[in-house]
């Protein structure tokens, strides 16, 4: 009896619809790729349930001929290569040959076209496995594809596809992604009857404020480098322009959408002395090369590329962006009140010049009176004695209760504070000699181990808000809210958040963690619902929950600049003594050094 068998054509299809076809934003990026190779300059996209039900893509392009049109939904069957020359040059953005017949495979799917010289146009049906004769048909010019109830035949893929308003939202950012890269084609996306976003041929610099928005627009500066036969361009912005997350990043090579490690390395470099590394920058930018220095016949998906020279690319774009980055910008670089409230890594006062300075050139008066008598700590400590406008402030410990100099005092590891440097390095005295702490990294280690055990008791505190934030969401961030309320999980109230949904673009924070009620209420839930989206309501509760817990931990810890009253210095520094694991921050940074009084001695060459 044989073991090896050949597979049916039919099933050989719905394999490789599963690599090419992964939800209807897959099948949507495949057909706007034909219409562009077809050289299209007006397409049309019309969405039904998000998709599923229905996807219907018009173009004015070349079209299809009759001959070609019975091939169209067989396997392997290209009209952009025809040998391994080709393969080794692909200009065009398709060339496999394999995803009508895999959509086909998957849907009951109609294609009318008709060729530029042809009378009149033809009509080829499929379902699934079954595809019919050619039939005439009437349209001016140009293709329809109509990919009607996809996943009809294979049930157990058909239940993995998300709520209609989620895949909605990714057909859209698979829409945006070519929108983005063709200013000189037209654009329109409708669902359910309704015309989404119309984009008319423009300049390249329109396009991109169009999809990207005005606020982008006004902060970026242009890319343009040419050399060797490479040229990066397109727009980048500045620094103080950045993101919690990687949803404004776009890279084109020759035209085609990647995700490509290398040149997300080269750009994560060119901004690494202006960024910080929790932040992420936003670009539209485009590599243009020989297509024989390139693999592009490296995934299914055509989002990886495989370069022949990957160092001299990876310099090319570094140096291109770098040098950019670099150039004084003037005024226009200046941060607003408005964007430092949604970026918690600049101050209000941030300018050019902050990067090559990266600390202030003053602060307040600091407060030096710390170690000047011996009953100052009961002064400062005593329900009666202590100043009213220290009573209370962003730290919350017990204090200790007694009046015995720091350096006499072994009770206390980390001593007692002497004063804050440029707003960022808490000073202290302990019996050994000087503490140093990086105040942010370690108030981030201490709600972050607190938020862990508030989860772990099943007890996050929530605050609701006196008056609730509402934001301008995307339609992810919406379907991600809508889909926990309808499923009646109460993922988010475990976490301690209160959310509603105003409209499909709005959504209202109504009620924070308690531990993070200081913190930027819209950027907190966008990050909470940005890894709900990502991971899933039970993921994010299992083996994501420490990378939540993280990133939740650095809204609401203090940021750099922050002046500390000493009684909030030394109640962080009660509350890492207090803390596991407090001499590293979430990403591993130590949060104290100790510098002994031996070391200072041969500082300052005491004794010789």
């Amino acid at each position: 009896m044989n073991v090896i068998k050949v597979l049916p054509d039919q099933l050989i299809s719905q394999i490789a619809a599963g690599e090419v076809v992964e939800r209807p934003a897959s099948a949507l990026k495949e057909l706007l790729e034909n219409s562009l190779d077809a050289k299209s300059t007006d397409i049309k996209v019309s969405l039904i349930e998000g998709g599923i039900k229905q996807l219907r893509v018009a173009d004015n392009g070349n079209g299809i001929n009759e001959a070609d049109l019975s091939l169209s939904l067989t396997r392997h069957a290209t009209s952009k290569i025809s040998s391994l020359d080709d393969l080794e040059s692909v200009a065009s953005l398709g060339f496999r040959g394999e995803a009508l017949a895999s959509i086909a495979s998957i849907s009951r799917t109609q294609i009318v076209s008709r060729a530029q010289a042809a009378k009149h146009a033809w009509t080829i049906h499929s379902y699934g496995s079954e595809i019919s004769a050619l039939e005439p048909s009437a349209l001016d010019a140009g293709t329809i594809v109509e990919v009607n109830d996809l996943y009809f035949n294979t049930p157990a893929r058909r239940k993995f596809l998300k709520k209609e308003a989620t895949e909605f939202g990714h057909c859209e950012d698979a829409y945006t992604r070519v929108a983005l890269s063709r200013p000189d084609v037209a654009f329109t996306l409708e669902h359910n009857g309704r015309i989404v976003s119309r984009y008319a041929v423009a300049e390249p610099s329109k396009r991109f404020k169009d999809v990207m928005g005005t606020e982008f627009a006004a902060e970026t500066v242009t890319v343009d480098d040419e050399a060797a036969g490479l040229r990066f361009w397109g727009v980048a912005a500045k620094p103080t322009f950045n993101r919690g997350r990687r949803d404004t990043q776009y890279v084109y090579v020759n035209g085609r959408f990647v995700r490509d490690k290398l040149i997300a390395h080269a750009i994560r470099q060119a901004y690494q002395d202006v960024l910080h590394h929790d932040r992420h920058p936003a670009f539209v930018l485009f590599l243009e090369l020989d297509p024989h220095l390139v693999d592009v016949n490296v995934h299914p998906a055509k989002t990886e590329v495989r370069f022949r020279d990957g160092q001299a690319i990876h310099r090319f774009i570094f140096h291109a962006l770098n040098k950019v980055l670099a150039t004084p910008t003037g005024e226009s670089n200046a941060v607003t009140a408005g964007q430092a409230a949604h970026n918690p890594f600049v101050s209000a006062s941030s300018s050019n010049d902050s990067f090559a300075q990266p600390y202030p050139r003053f602060q307040s008066q600091m407060p030096l009176s710390a170690n000047q008598t011996p009953d100052f700590y009961q002064q400062l400590y005593g329900e009666t004695n202590a100043p009213p406008n220290e009573k209370s402030g962003l730290f919350e410990a017990t204090a200790p209760q007694n009046n015995a100099p720091a350096q006499e005092t072994a009770e206390y590891p980390l001593g007692f504070a002497l004063g804050q440097v440029h707003g960022i390095y808490v000073l202290a005295q302990n019996t050994q000699g000087l503490v140093v702490v990086d105040m942010h990294a370690a108030h981030e280690r201490i709600m972050y181990e607190r938020l862990k055990q508030a989860l772990d008791d099943k007890a996050v505190p929530m605050q609701p808000l006196l008056l609730p934030v509402s934001f301008n969401a995307d339609r992810l961030e919406v379907a991600t809210v809508n889909e926990l309320l309808a499923s009646g999980e109460d993922t988010l109230t475990q976490l301690g958040f209160d959310i509603a949904v105003l409209s499909p673009t709005t959504l209202a924070v109504r009620a924070v963690p308690t531990l993070l009620q200081r913190a930027d209420a819209v950027a907190l839930a966008r990050d909470v619902l940005r890894e709900l989206s990502e991971y899933g309501a039970s993921r994010v509760l299992t083996d994501q929950r420490n990378t939540l817990l993280g990133t939740m931990a650095c809204h609401a810890a203090v940021r750099a600049n922050r002046s500390l009253t000493i009684t909030e210095m030394n109640a962080l520094l009660r509350d890492m003594e207090a803390t596991e694991r407090s001499g590293q921050c979430n990403h591993g940074r130590p949060t104290w050094f100790q510098v002994s009084m031996g070391d200072l001695d041969k500082m300052f060459m005491r004794g010789k």
